[in-house]
């Protein structure tokens, strides 16, 4: 499991948005190709259409602070996204 500190939570997500878009818009955000690890629209169970959030996960920390302050207010598919660091999920 990678550090907590490199996943990012990403709000205000255009319905367009896939998990490949947003992988290479904060790939080419972050400035460094294959930065990124992971990226997960959330998508709705019963409509299939994205919830207008998800998660890009780095592969450091210094790339994921580097991200929130490049990509916070940036436009992702027509939409200035919210990002932030995701807190742990209590289970």
């Amino acid at each position: 499991m990678s550090d907590p500190g490199c996943r990012l939570f990403v709000g205000n997500l255009s319905w367009n948005t896939t998990d490949e878009s947003m992988r290479l818009a904060f790939e080419d955000g972050a400035g460094v190709p294959g930065s990124v690890l992971d990226s997960k629209v959330i998508l709705d169970r019963e409509t299939g259409r994205s919830r207008g959030f998800g998660f890009v996960t780095f592969s450091s920390p210094d790339l994921a602070s580097a991200a929130i302050a490049k990509m916070n207010g940036m436009d992702v598919d027509g939409r200035q996204v919210r990002v932030d660091m995701a807190s742990s999920r209590q289970r």
